[in-house]
Parts: structure tokens; C-alpha cells; sequence
């Protein structure tokens, strides 16, 4: 148990796409599959879910601010919850517990696309299977994508055009905000004042500040990808339209 919560743990640190990280998001697909299966309850029983999903989303959350305090390694250079995972995290919650849809847009949009990146490429470093790390992560991660399925899937919750640009610009204007809060902080929240010390996928692009364009681009596309299914859909449905009116005044022409 020591070695469960440890700081300094010496047992195997996690890789990238083996069987641990395969178990994980395994067991992650496995969940969402089952809370899909809620589409055909009644509305008392769909609400009891959310709200349990939105406090496990904080409760999780809050363990790992609570263990890096009792390790004595909380400080606001990289606690605070001002990186897009983190912040969706809570604000997921909000949105599970009271339904709120303009939470849900950037959920959708951001949440989907940060939480899959990173659950393909978490960095756990040290911290593999059986470590605290390892479960409050995919959980976290697992859980803010599950939570904005969910909301589509089963509440009947989907994202338009006008969802798409307020996610867009939404993002740049918090990036604005966070780039002089990270200067002030001495952080580097969102990755956009330095590329981590860490390695990174970051370390394939150019340097400062080109590389915040190429991040950028990245989401931009991503946003494009997660909104394809509505726009095929809208357009079919406006085919579909188009063809019975169509038909309709071939009937009444004759």
C-alpha cells in the first residue's frame, strides 16, 4: 500500500502502448459502452448517473491535489487547474450535475480532443500499473471523454456550427488570458510560453512562439474531425428534405 501512494515509486514505470496502457483504455471503452446503455432509461434514472459521474470526475480530480499536497509537491506553477484537461475536468462535473450546454460545447469539442491525445500518450512517467498515478489519470482523462459521449449519446446533446466558433474562439481568448498569468506565475499552462522540459510531441515542431500555430492548426482540425458526423448528418437530413419537397410538388404538378 505504501508503494501504492508512494512519491518515489520503484516499482515498473509506465510505457507507452503495452499492456497496461491497453488494459486501460480497454476498461475505459468497456465503461462507455455500458453507460450508452442508459439512452433507454427514464429521465430520473439518466440524471442520477450524470450527477454520480460529476462528482467521481471531482472527487478524482481532487485526490491528486490532495496527494501532491501530502507529498509537499502542490504549488501554483503546475497545480492550478488552468490546463485544458484540468479545467474541463471540473467544469465536466458542472455540466454532468446540472446539464448545462454551453459547458457541454467545449466539453465536446475540447474535451474529447485533449483527453484522447493525452490517454494515447499520458505522461505517467515513473508512475506505471498498479501506482495511484496510473488509475487517477485514465480515470480523469477516461471520464472527461466518456462524460461529453455521454451528454451526445444518451441526453440527445450535439454541438452546431455556432458551438464550433465559440469553441474557437473561446480557446484563443483563454490562451490570451493564460499567456500573461504563466508570465506573472513563472508557469506554463497550456504549453504556450515554452515547450515542456519534458519530452514531448511538442519536440517535433519549431520553436517558440511557431509552434503555438502549429497547435493551433492541430485543434483546428481536430474540431473539424469531432463535428464531421453532425455535418454529414445535417446534410443528409437537408437532402433528405430537398428530395420530399421535390417529390411533393411533382405529385402536385400532375
Amino acid at each position: 500500500m505504501d508503494q501504492f501512494f508512494a512519491y518515489d515509486y520503484t516499482g515498473k514505470p509506465f510505457m507507452l502502448f503495452d499492456a497496461a496502457h491497453f488494459a486501460a483504455l480497454t476498461a475505459l471503452v468497456f465503461i462507455g459502452f455500458c453507460l450508452t446503455r442508459f439512452k433507454s432509461s427514464d429521465v430520473a434514472t439518466r440524471r442520477k448517473v450524470r450527477i454520480a459521474l460529476g462528482f467521481f470526475l471531482w472527487a478524482n480530480e481532487s485526490t491528486w491535489h490532495i496527494w501532491n499536497a501530502v507529498h509537499g509537491h502542490w504549488n501554483v506553477q503546475t497545480m492550478l487547474p488552468l490546463h485544458a484537461c484540468s479545467i474541463l475536468i471540473w467544469l465536466s462535473g458542472f455540466m454532468l450535475i446540472f446539464g448545462n450546454y454551453r459547458v457541454y460545447e467545449f466539453a465536446y469539442f475540447m474535451g474529447i480532443g485533449a483527453a484522447f491525445q493525452y490517454l494515447m500518450t499520458p505522461d505517467l512517467g515513473i508512475y506505471g500499473f498498479p501506482h495511484f498515478r496510473y488509475f487517477q489519470t485514465f480515470l480523469s482523462h477516461g471520464i472527461l471523454l466518456i462524460s461529453a459521449i455521454y451528454m451526445t449519446v444518451v441526453e440527445g446533446f450535439r454541438p452546431t456550427w455556432k458551438s464550433f466558433w465559440r469553441v474557437v474562439i473561446g480557446t484563443n481568448i483563454y490562451m490570451a488570458i493564460i499567456y500573461p498569468i504563466n508570465v506573472w506565475l513563472g508557469s506554463n499552462y497550456l504549453m504556450i510560453n515554452a515547450k515542456p522540459a519534458t519530452p514531448s510531441l511538442l519536440d517535433l515542431l519549431p520553436e517558440w512562439p511557431v509552434y503555438i500555430l502549429y497547435m493551433e492548426a492541430i485543434g483546428l482540425v481536430t474540431f473539424l474531425v469531432l463535428y464531421l458526423p453532425f455535418a454529414i448528418k445535417d446534410w443528409q437530413g437537408k437532402r433528405m428534405i430537398a428530395k420530399e419537397s421535390a417529390s411533393r410538388l411533382e405529385r402536385i404538378s400532375k
